[in-house]
């Protein structure tokens, strides 16, 4: 079992920046691709940015490339949401996600493991 606890969502106004943060319970990242995902309200969940259990590649939206950056500390199982030059329709709920042994990084349908999700909201 995987718990995913996500924080740094908030309130910023469009061209702003924010982190968002999600701690992972036990040594999941030599097993489990991670990613992040978003739901804006009305719309589908999709994938926002992600890295496979395999080691090395990390992966986009195209929506977001350039401007967000996924990144990881093994030592605090933790992974990180760098999201700069927000636009008003990046605005979520952003949720990090655990696939154990996944290979579908962009799928909703591979992973097992879902955070609560943090709410992001950019005014313009």
């Amino acid at each position: 079992q995987v718990q995913l606890v996500e924080s740094g969502g908030g309130l910023v106004q469009a061209g702003g920046s924010l982190r968002l943060s999600c701690a992972a319970s036990g040594r999941t990242f030599s097993t489990h691709t991670m990613a992040w995902f978003r739901q804006a309200p009305g719309k589908e969940r999709e994938f926002v940015a992600g890295f496979s259990w395999r080691g090395g590649s990390t992966y986009y939206a195209d929506s977001v490339k350039g401007r967000f950056t996924i990144s990881r500390d093994n030592a605090k199982n933790t992974i990180y949401l760098q999201m700069n030059s927000l636009k008003p329709e990046d605005a979520a709920v952003y949720s990090c996600a655990a696939a154990y042994l996944g290979d579908r990084v962009y799928s909703t349908y591979e992973y097992d493991y879902w955070g609560q999700g943090t709410q992001v909201t950019v005014s313009s």
